[in-house]
């Protein structure tokens, strides 16, 4: 079948540690034909639908030059067998148009995964608020006062704003910092921007560990992605670094709980992200951490992902 990827410019991709690269690899290899897609080509018109220049793709093994451009032409996404959302945040009104063009495309037809309409109702930051049971103690608010107020209880707290990627603008924030006014201003954008305020929790030393959900499934294997020294921030783009591990019991419990709720609203793919015992993200855009894990433990998650997208297909057919 044919499958179309929605991604981020092919030249700023590394196939080193893509974990879009690694589903197109894992496509190709099960025999379907690999497209990309940019998500400024996409455009509907009420003669053709939502259609997109679309770049037909060999891929190769190499990871400097890993795909041979083949074809390629505009094409209506209805006539692929699915359509992949994997474009990267920001989480900004061209990424929310994207999702309404892309429903527009389901309406005529297209498989679009993960759902554009549940891509648009799950902020990936105020969505742990849904799982109460999992979630370390937060605020979500854009007033300062608000955020002064948690600081004060939790005397020890990490900042972020919502549509953040990567580990960016997030700040550990103690009770006593002498900058905590001007990081809460920023942050806010003087009351502006609403943000996210959470307990600090120390077994972050350990890892901020990516669990990933495929099609209702749970991985048995997550990436603990280690700070580096002076950091709080996990993320491997702000220098840490990634271990693989077994599941713990209550990263299990938290992942299976999860799950089937997830995938009945249309989340083939999902990223948890847990720190000791605590949920603390629901990465639904565009998670990773696929190549890392196959590396490290021979779980191809890349190949479950694609198996579980052609049960998709079928079902829907």
């Amino acid at each position: 079948m044919r499958i179309a990827f929605i991604v981020d410019p092919l030249p700023s991709l590394k196939a080193c540690k893509d974990t879009s690269i690694a589903m197109m690899r894992a496509a190709q290899a099960t025999g379907h034909a690999v497209w990309a897609v940019q998500q400024a080509a996409i455009h509907w018109s009420p003669v053709h639908g939502v259609c997109a220049e679309a770049v037909h793709l060999e891929m190769l093994a190499d990871d400097q030059d890993w795909f041979v451009e083949v074809d390629r032409y505009v094409v209506a996404l209805r006539d692929f067998r699915a359509v992949l959302m994997r474009k990267d945040p920001p989480f900004d009104m061209e990424y929310v148009t994207t999702t309404w063009l892309l429903e527009r495309a389901e309406a005529e037809g297209a498989r679009v995964f993960n759902r554009p309409r549940a891509l648009r109702d799950h902020s990936e930051k105020l969505s742990v608020a849904e799982f109460r049971q999992f979630t370390v103690p937060t605020a979500v608010a854009r007033a300062p006062a608000v955020i002064h107020s948690f600081i004060d209880l939790e005397r020890d707290t990490i900042l972020k704003p919502l549509d953040g990627m990567g580990g960016s603008e997030i700040f550990r924030v103690r009770h006593d910092d002498p900058n905590r006014n001007v990081i809460v201003e920023t942050l806010t954008h003087d009351g502006a921007r609403t943000i996210m305020a959470q307990r600090y929790i120390p077994e972050i030393a350990d890892g901020d560990k990516r669990i990933l959900i495929v099609g209702g499934e749970v991985v048995p294997y997550c990436l603990a992605r280690i700070p580096k020294a002076g950091e709080t921030r996990g993320n491997l783009a702000a220098g840490g670094t990634g271990v693989a591990r077994e599941l713990s019991p209550r990263d299990r419990e938290i992942a299976s709980t999860l799950a089937p709720v997830l995938a009945a609203r249309g989340l083939l793919l999902v990223g948890l992200d847990v720190i000791g015992d605590w949920l603390t993200e629901i990465n639904v855009t565009s998670p990773t951490c696929m190549v890392e894990i196959a590396e490290q433990t021979g779980f191809d998650a890349a190949e479950m992902f694609i198996a579980a997208l052609e049960r998709q297909c079928v079902a829907a057919a």
